[in-house]
């Protein structure tokens, strides 16, 4: 059943209240004289002809009309709602707390700034025909606008408004979010996918979401494939995450449900995985990214999505939660979800894991700091990193971490540059190399790096890099392994082995001089680490060395005053930085190709987060024992000290390397002495951006063409 039909009653029921608010929003549409101050006045009539075309469009919907339209027609109207948080308009919206503060004043540009971004999200009910969402943000403009006409209102009173009605609808945003994750009866992307017509592009619209060139070129591109080529890009995709299970030994037939995670254009693609998945008895989960403040989290965007029209947009309000952020809320708001979980207990015990499709080539966002933008205070910060614990918490009550799997590819889109088909095709090979040849190579550093205790990795050039990795110590050698063997699975392509170092001995500092990391960019990166902790940290952003120290606490530390250093990886898959290099591409890589293309350093969560007592082997049957370190080992005991919720991994590039070595401790005796002494014995890998180590030279071919 097409999941829109589940809104026919509660739309019902709130009729009448919708008509009654577009009645009034009408009416401040049109430009009602009432006294108020003019900006004030003129702020508010824009934001009522931005809901007035949501209404008369809920209702072009529901009726057969929005069907007739033309692709031209479409485009054009898509192109008419997202055009002043564009580039070249942002500037001058509402949108923009720069120009909102600019217009209305401090005390209320950058609250009202807010609430009109919030009410641009009415948008996606208007295209899922939720009428019920549609109302209550009608309602709250209307009350915040009868606030201002009645005269004398203050920037508390607002605050307030916003702050209950969160508080109230908590169960509409934050506990519908929860059945979004798990129940696969929400079916409006899914029913896109699979009922469209999708050689005729006017699906695209059908979402609500900006569509740019990217994903119109990008549908254009997938439709001059013939059905096996779709059927091999799904089978990579989808087989990576049936593997997955296969490793930790996890029946997937026990699932019933998978969240598929992919761009908007690449339907063709996502509809043969979402056909091979059922063959696997799994129906597909497929939700937007987060819209409203309640559930997003920062700028991130999770979930189905387009081009972003704007970084700067999303950026300058990831942190408009300090308007209402507070101990209460969040107690709130873990409430809800917690209520919708039990509501949903069955479908979430059936949820497999998520399966991302992800996408590369945007232009590179270099953020710009606004100090009319808001952020939390440090009391807040504590805060969001306490709800972030406990809604994971809570997530892992319901949801098996030690039962799911996962598994994460990406390709790139046309915005790439002119050279798209033949980069898209070099990407299709890359996510597609011999496993067996990667694991023979990396069994062989992995021989070495058993009996090492500690990973020796050096810059050259300006890369400062000096850093010393402990790992950790094995019982049985002839049983266990320190790292994993990994091949293209749930991380795809294939290129690396990796572990979670011991805390305790790993010093020194890791320093890229340019990499971008979940969208944004950073310059001279640097992070000192002692004892394994994270001690020191900057970038070259900004003039000011402490905007710089903010930015990556914000956004890489995620308000904490430390994280741990969670994974030490070596990548091998030199196929893909050969292929990068020559198209001049490196720079728009994920981080999920970038990794295997160098060392990296993963800060936060090992890579075994909330799954350390599941048992996982390498292809030689080797147990790979290095799980857990000095936080994570205190997960039974506290695991608020033991889980961080976040890891971000950073590749030093192959051309920054001076060396990595497998650093040993041997027993030698003194030749004037006499005497048994240590020496440090470093066994190099790569030396100066090439693999040395017998076993492993075979990577150098990419190098030699």
């Amino acid at each position: 059943m097409d999941y829109r039909e589940l809104f026919k009653e509660s739309n019902k029921e709130v009729e009448e209240r919708f008509l009654l608010t577009r009645e009034r929003i009408e009416e401040i549409a049109a430009g009602e004289n009432n006294g108020m101050n003019e900006k004030i006045q003129n702020y508010f009539k824009k934001t009522a002809q931005l809901l007035k075309k949501c209404a008369e469009d809920f209702v072009c919907i529901s009726s057969d009309v929005w069907k007739s339209r033309s692709f031209e027609q479409l485009k054009s109207e898509n192109a008419l709602f997202y055009q002043d948080i564009l580039p070249q308009n942002y500037r001058h919206s509402f949108a923009d707390p720069a120009f909102a503060v600019q217009e209305l004043g401090e005390e209320f540009g950058r609250i009202l700034s807010f609430l009109y971004t919030e009410l641009r999200s009415e948008r996606a009910f208007v295209f899922e025909q939720n009428l019920e969402k549609i109302t209550i943000l009608n309602e709250l403009f209307l009350e915040i606008y009868c606030m201002f006409e009645e005269g004398d209102v203050t920037y508390k009173q607002i605050k307030d408004t916003i702050y209950w009605f969160l508080y109230d609808y908590a169960d509409d945003w934050a506990g519908y979010r929860v059945r979004e994750l798990v129940d696969p009866a929400l079916d409006f992307a899914t029913s896109i996918i699979m009922d469209s017509d999708l050689s005729d592009l006017t699906y695209l619209y059908s979402y609500g979401d900006y569509i740019s060139e990217v994903e119109i070129e990008t549908a254009k591109f997938l439709n001059s494939l013939t059905e096996e080529e779709i059927s091999q890009i799904a089978e990579t995709f989808t087989e990576g995450y049936r593997r997955g299970f296969e490793l930790k030994g996890v029946d997937v037939s026990k699932k019933d449900t998978v969240n598929i995670r992919y761009p908007i254009g690449f339907e063709r693609v996502i509809r043969a995985a979402i056909r091979q998945f059922a063959d696997m008895g799994l129906k597909p989960v497929i939700y937007r990214e987060a819209l409203n403040t309640l559930n997003k989290r920062q700028n991130l965007r999770i979930g189905y999505i387009s081009t972003d029209p704007n970084p700067q947009y999303g950026y300058d309000h990831r942190f408009d939660n300090a308007i209402y952020l507070d101990k209460r809320m969040i107690d709130r708001k873990l409430s809800c979800m917690r209520k919708a979980y039990e509501e949903y207990e069955q479908e979430a015990a059936g949820f497999a894991g998520p399966a991302c499709f992800e996408v590369f080539g945007e232009e590179p966002f270099e953020p710009v700091n606004k100090p009319e933008s808001y952020h939390l205070s440090e009391r807040q910060q504590i805060l969001s990193t306490e709800y972030s614990s406990l809604s994971n918490e809570l997530l892992n009550e319901f949801i098996n971490q030690e039962e799911r799997s996962f598994t994460i590819i990406a390709y790139p889109v046309p915005s790439i540059g002119e050279n798209f088909p033949e980069i898209f095709e070099e990407i299709r090979k890359v996510n597609t190399l011999d496993n067996e040849v990667y694991k023979k190579i990396q069994q062989n550093m992995i021989d070495v790096l058993d009996q090492s205790e500690a990973v020796h990795i050096m810059g050259r050039g300006r890369n400062m890099t000096n850093l010393t990795v402990a790992l950790c110590d094995l019982k049985d050698a002839s049983k266990e392994t320190k790292f994993e063997n990994c091949l293209a699975d749930v991380n795809i392509p294939v290129g690396e082995v990796f572990t979670s170092p011991k805390l305790k001995g790993t010093n020194g500092l890791l320093h890229v001089t340019e990499v971008y990391l979940n969208g944004l960019y950073y310059k001279d990166l640097k992070i000192t680490f002692k004892d394994g902790m994270i001690e020191e940290y900057s970038c070259a952003n900004f003039p000011d060395e402490e905007d710089g120290q903010k930015f990556i606490k914000e956004n890489l530390l995620y308000n904490r005053e430390t994280l741990p250093i969670g994974e030490c990886a070596i990548g091998t898959n030199t196929t893909a930085y050969v292929m990068a290099e020559k198209y001049g591409i490196m720079s728009k890589l994920p981080i999920l190709i970038a990794e295997k293309m160098g060392p990296h350093i993963a800060i936060g969560d090992t890579c075994y987060s909330y799954c350390e007592d599941v048992r996982v082997y390498n292809p030689d049957g080797k147990e790979i024992v290095a799980k857990e370190n000095e936080c994570s080992v205190l997960r039974k005991e506290d695991p608020k000290k033991a889980y961080f919720n976040c890891h971000t991994d950073i590749t030093i590039p192959y051309e920054e390397l001076s060396r990595i070595t497998a650093v040993t401790v041997r027993v030698v005796e003194s030749e004037v002495m006499h005497d048994l002494a240590e020496e440090r014995v470093e066994i190099p890998i790569l030396l100066d951006g090439r693999f040395v180590l017998e076993g492993t030279l075979k990577l150098n071919e990419a190098f030699e063409g």
